[in-house]
């Protein structure tokens, strides 16, 4: 297989921003028969639990359906009325069901996939407007796949209810012999035992179709190498981008090293290619930190900075570059340099007495020899 057949091949899993585009577009994992169950099992729950309402409920209606009143029988116009009465009982009768029904029906998609209002759902699709598309829909390996899953459903639950018929066969028919109440109450109680059969089947097509459609739309968002390599080109940056953000990082670093040079005791020099700066506090520091440092271009500002704010420059090669070398912004200087900065410090603070003092003449500096080293 060549590299680019590999490429277009949709191998890798979605990535989280994949999957969070695909729900803002109202693309979300969906069961069928996860929200029929809950539908048809909420009501079956809710006929349990108010069965001795509904089969009360439903008596009455069948007498005042079945036992019209004598004023009937004698002005056939208000039968109109009758019908109305008739028809408001009934739908006081079944409102509860109804509701809980609705309630279930909200409910079952949160348990999969959520709710989500995309606008983009409900723009018209160019596509699904072309008949071509719209045959490849109709008789494409979905449909045949979603016709021969109807089938199956179908076949499931009509075995399971067919069996509860055959079983309560002999209750059916005999309830037309039976009085009114007694008739209403067995046939509730198979209407019952019917409902919990379709219901359980439902259930069982749930359990197996919830899974399949989360693992049929994980696998619909699937992408190619090519795709996925995009898309973190996208949410890491390209590399100008990156380069950018590097460049700009690195001028807000000199702009605040700069700032920290005027709180500097002195700055050592090579004298043009390198500059650190140092600055000592006895009292909070164990060693002398480096609080700026630079070469060519960052070391001219240096001195500059240093220079207009009255800082000692001292010009010491060696001491410089292996500063420079090893020493870290912001750090102590390595252990090997503390003698070396300590006579550049205390010719510092002879500088600093001569000028005030009565000294009568200027000091002059001495740089022992040290190791070389540090990073090349």
């Amino acid at each position: 297989m060549s590299e680019n057949e590999s490429a277009g091949e949709k191998t890798e899993q979605p990535t989280e921003k994949r999957l969070r585009d695909a729900r803002e577009q109202g693309n979300l994992p969906r069961s069928r028969e996860l929200g029929t169950a809950a539908v048809f099992g909420a009501g079956v729950l809710a006929v349990m639990a108010m069965s001795g309402s509904i089969g009360r409920g439903a008596t009455a209606w069948m007498k005042h359906a079945l036992s019209p009143e004598q004023s009937l029988r004698q002005n056939p116009k208000e039968l109109f009325g009758h019908f109305g009465d008739l028809l408001l009982q009934f739908m006081l009768v079944i409102a509860p069901l109804v509701l809980v029904c609705l309630l279930a029906s909200f409910v079952a998609p949160l348990v999969m996939g959520g709710l989500r209002w995309s606008q983009k759902a409900l723009l018209p699709d160019i596509n699904r407007m072309n008949p071509m598309s719209g045959l490849k829909r109709l008789y494409g390996p979905e449909a045949i796949a979603e016709f021969t899953k109807s089938l199956l459903r179908v076949a499931f639950v009509g075995v399971a209810a067919g069996l509860v018929v055959w079983t309560g066969f002999d209750t059916l028919r005999g309830l037309i012999h039976h009085p009114l109440e007694t008739a209403i109450t067995d046939g509730l109680g198979f209407t019952l035992r019917l409902l919990l059969a379709t219901a359980g089947a439902m259930l069982v097509l749930a359990a197996i179709d919830a899974p399949y459609q989360r693992w049929n739309w994980t696998r619909k968002l699937k992408m190619t190498r090519e795709e996925l390599r995009r898309e973190m080109k996208e949410s890491e940056g390209s590399p100008e981008v990156k380069g950018r953000i590097r460049q700009l990082q690195q001028q807000m670093a000199n702009r605040r090293m700069m700032e920290a040079v005027p709180t500097a005791d002195v700055v050592v020099v090579n004298p043009t290619h390198y500059a650190v700066a140092l600055k000592y506090e006895g009292g909070a520091m164990n060693a002398p930190t480096v609080v700026a440092l630079g070469v060519d271009e960052t070391a001219l500002r240096i001195r500059e900075v240093a220079d207009g704010n009255k800082v000692a420059i001292v010009s010491a090669p060696p001491l410089a570059r292996a500063l420079y070398r090893e020493g870290q912004l912001g750090k102590e200087i390595p252990v090997r340099l503390y003698s070396a900065v300590a006579q550049v410090l205390s010719y510092v603070y002879q500088l600093r007495a001569w000028r005030t003092g009565p000294m009568p003449d200027a000091p002059h500096i001495q740089v022992d020899e040290f190791g070389k080293g540090g990073r090349p």
